[in-house]
């Protein structure tokens, strides 16, 4: 009897132990879990091992690394009625792994149509331009709207990334050329505006050195008139000093000559007698004619007194001449003689 005792307490343990080993759960540190007891919440608990009983309890292990999900293409209308492919990412975090758990079913297929729909409605409402140009926006606006569609069920939505947006083909091809014409009309236009500042700039270039060219011709005229305004100037100071020097020395000539005649007090007969030493360097002239003074009676009465003067000197030659001839010319150029001289015509 104690055999078949021992093999049934054997069998025993040998099934406790299984089923306590069926109820150790280990939950990894990027893990939480959910107990629930005969199908009842009951906590969550972190990471760690965790000892349950299997036939009353149920450890849920719930991911709460960030996920990515991948929305598949759509055809989506734009405002300007132009067909086109769109498709996005989604990158969500679980932050309460209790409402993920028992507040969505499919948490998968319903983040994907949700933001399927509204990435319709964001599209719908733009034209093709932009849309092709407000990435950004459009990921921005859709992020908000599923983070606050998703916190109900306990997670935070991080990022929206639009993957591609794809127009048909002949659209593809139409803006294509649109944006080669473009392309071109902006090379045209840089072409143009590169050739009128480059002749703006040779006019301007062109202008100063005109500029440059009269200031240089007009500085160099007036330095020029300056030069010979100075020269002539010099000249002229030259000329009014050697005038004055002349001038000065030929008046303290006359006033020496006049000082030594009034100091030698001359005589009727001593001025005759230069009257006459004058007349002499006239009359050697080559002059057809001979212009005396008008005022010759006086003149002649005292050459008439110098000839007898001359006459007493030289009583004692009764042979020779009475008096020293005498040279006077008349109004019409005609040799007097001394006789004539001192007997002038009263008319």
């Amino acid at each position: 009897m104690s055999t078949p005792i021992v093999a049934i307490a054997v069998v025993a343990l040998a099934v406790v132990m299984i089923y306590l080993l069926a109820g150790v759960r280990i939950v990894r540190p990027y893990q939480k879990g959910i107990v629930e007891i005969l199908g009842r919440y009951r906590e969550t608990v972190d990471p760690g091992l965790r000892l349950i009983l299997p036939a009353f309890f149920k450890l849920r292990i719930v991911d709460m690394r960030e996920q990515v999900v991948d929305v598949p293409p759509q055809e989506v209308i734009t405002k300007d009625n132009v067909v086109v492919a769109v498709d996005a990412v989604v990158y969500y975090e679980p932050t309460d792994p209790q409402r993920l758990v028992y507040n969505v079913a499919d948490f998968m297929m319903a983040i994907t149509k949700l933001a399927q729909t509204n990435l319709r409605n964001l599209i719908g409402d733009m034209d093709l331009d932009s849309a092709l140009t407000s990435r950004d926006q459009i990921n921005t606006t859709l992020r908000n709207i599923l983070d606050e569609a998703t916190d109900k069920w306990g997670v935070r939505v991080g990022r929206v990334e639009i993957q591609r947006i794809d127009p048909p083909v002949d659209v593809m091809n139409a803006m294509h050329e649109q944006m080669k014409a473009e392309r071109t009309r902006r090379a045209v236009v840089t072409q143009a505006d590169g050739q009128r500042e480059a002749a703006i700039a040779r006019a301007e270039g062109e202008k100063r050195s005109a500029i440059l060219t009269a200031e240089g011709l007009r500085e160099r005229q007036i330095l020029e008139a300056q030069g010979e305004a100075d020269a002539i100037r010099a000249v002229a100071d030259a000329e009014s000093f050697r005038l004055r020097t002349v001038a000065d020395g030929e008046a303290d000539a006359v006033t020496s000559v006049y000082g030594a005649i009034k100091a030698a007090a001359p005589n009727n007969e001593v001025i005759a007698i230069k009257y006459i030493e004058a007349l002499r360097f006239i009359a050697d002239g080559r002059a057809t004619k001979i212009f005396l003074p008008t005022e010759t009676a006086g003149v002649m009465g005292s050459i008439a007194g110098i000839a007898e003067l001359f006459a007493s000197s030289v009583d004692d030659q009764d042979s020779g001449q009475a008096g020293a001839d005498s040279v006077s010319a008349s109004g019409d150029g005609s040799v007097l003689t001394g006789a004539e001289i001192a007997e002038p015509d009263p008319s």
